[in-house]
């Protein structure tokens, strides 16, 4: 009987697992599937991004046991592939980078603008509705959740729910499951964390939780901005579609924009990140502020 040794895989693997972090992909199937992300997703991919891709999807070639990128390529564009391999590597395209109280501006137009105006003008249904497209990990839905909720305190008349979309289905079941490292919530005041985060017992790998009154007034959904239309039966009054658009060129930017805003009240208010505007676009949007706008 031979010895044999658990943990250590057998040189075949070994091999394996090398020539796939040797592997090159060839410019044509760059070409073929940047353009296909391109036209599906919305996502620009210019040949600057093809040692992203090519690195970021080693892990499905390792994963599916394939050699080389060609056999990936015609897997992905076969029956099989675009039932079972599209979500996954859009999961690998798409980069998902948010925190807790980003661009804090804006929740304190939320806290001193938004919110007064919405109580004032809906005493009769004070149920508000806010759209997170884009929502990543949820940081964002659970911010807003947060700001909602203090608000609520000294406002018992304020209702709320949340909606966030994302494309990645990955990472909208870590939005769903709000759970995160105490190093993602570090920036948040302590008050606000012992009010709306559970802590785990694990100690060897600290982490938190969204408390249950939080998640249960939130509600997630996938999408893709390229789809013509959106399954979306809900009129929002707050959509916040931040640091999203970024990755798509100024057409599709409009496109998108124009069919978030079918789902947004007259009078409602938009939100874009800091590095997006909608200058010459034709959208039904005015500006109020630097990166906050009113549907008109």
């Amino acid at each position: 009987m031979g010895n044999s040794f658990s943990g250590i895989p057998d040189n075949s693997i070994v091999d394996s697992i090398s020539a796939v972090y040797k592997l090159q992909m060839p410019d044509a199937i760059f070409e073929k599937l940047s353009a296909f992300i391109y036209r599906e997703f919305g996502i620009k991919m210019p040949p600057v991004k093809k040692v992203m891709l090519q690195s970021r999807l080693q892990r499905r070639l390792r994963e599916l046991q394939m050699n080389s990128y060609e056999q990936y390529c015609d897997f992905v564009f076969s029956k099989e592939g675009e039932a079972m391999e599209l979500v996954h590597m859009i999961d690998v395209v798409t980069t998902n980078k948010t925190d807790f109280f980003r661009e804090p501006a804006h929740f304190d137009f939320m806290q001193q603008v938004v919110l007064p105006e919405f109580v004032h003008k809906n005493k009769k249904n004070p149920l508000l509705k806010i759209w997170s497209a884009g929502c990543s990990s949820g940081e964002e839905v659970y911010t807003l959740a947060i700001v909602l909720s203090e608000f609520a305190r000294n406002q018992q008349e304020l209702d709320f729910s949340i909606l966030g979309t994302d494309i990645s289905s990955a990472i909208l079941r870590k939005a769903f499951d709000a759970v995160y490292t105490e190093s993602r919530v570090a920036n948040i005041p302590m008050e606000l964390k012992k009010r709306y985060f559970l802590r785990s017992r694990d100690r060897e790998k600290p982490s938190v939780r969204v408390v249950p009154e939080l998640r249960k007034k939130t509600h997630y959904a996938r999408l893709n901005f390229m789809d013509e239309n959106y399954d979306i039966r809900e009129n929002f009054d707050v959509i916040f579609c931040r640091n999203v658009l970024i990755y798509f060129d100024r057409v599709t930017q409009q496109n998108v924009i124009n069919r978030l805003c079918r789902s947004l009240k007259t009078g409602g208010y938009f939100f874009l990140g800091h590095s997006e505007s909608i200058t010459s676009m034709n959208v039904p949007l005015v500006q109020l502020k630097p990166t906050v706008f009113m549907k008109v």
